[in-house]
């Protein structure tokens, strides 16, 4: 067991990120060096991502799954995924892929607009356009922003927990696109390697 700090789990009181080692553990990724160095350690040791706790019966318990974590700024712990599910309650939001990093001191996020609900919506507001003009247009981004951070105080999300600006985007997550995984969970490295014109063009509209 290692240490997962972030998630306050530390390998002194026998819980920590399961690692196994052995003959019967892969070599590595076939021409692949870069998901290889985030499976294996230096030393061979295959991180699991899984959580274990040691019983004192000497069974290995597996009790939680290490998560997708970073750090702001200012030092305080994100777990995008539990922000993106309160997010994704927003009618207006069929997709959110909430970003953050170590240089920067606040949240970000790409949202995909629901199709069938955005046009009723700005119609409302009295906006016309094609679905990829209403993506486009200020007022809708500020009436969309708006409803995720109700939501987002609803749900007890801390101040630095909510995003402080979004890029809507017209197109959907797909696997065939590359950016969800078979299980359709966020392909997160993907997502960031796409959007990283728009999430610096955000970081610098902030500042």
């Amino acid at each position: 067991l290692v240490d997962v700090e972030e998630m306050n789990y530390f390998a002194s009181n026998g819980e920590g990120e399961v690692c196994i080692k052995g003959t019967n553990v892969f070599k590595g990724y076939l021409k692949d060096p870069e998901k290889t160095a985030e499976a294996l350690d230096k030393d061979g040791w295959l991180h699991t991502g899984d959580i274990g706790k040691w019983l004192p019966s000497g069974v290995l318990k597996i009790i939680d799954r290490k998560k997708n974590i970073f750090k702001l700024a200012q030092g305080e712990y994100i777990a995008p995924e539990k922000i993106e599910n309160v997010y994704i309650r927003c009618g207006l939001v069929a997709q959110v892929f909430v970003h953050g990093d170590s240089l920067q001191s606040c949240l970000i996020a790409i949202v995909v607009p629901d199709a069938d609900v955005l046009p009723g919506f700005a119609k409302i507001l009295g906006i016309q356009g094609s679905f990829e003009e209403l993506c486009k247009n200020t007022k809708i981004k500020t009436a969309i922003i708006s409803d995720m951070i109700k939501l987002g105080k609803e749900a007890g999300l801390k101040s630095f927990e909510q995003v402080k600006d979004v890029h809507l985007h017209p197109e959907q997550f797909t696997i065939e696109n590359d950016l969800l995984t078979p299980t359709l969970k966020a392909k997160r490295a993907e997502l960031k390697v796409l959007f990283q014109p728009q999430i610096d063009q955000l970081y610098a509209n902030i500042q």
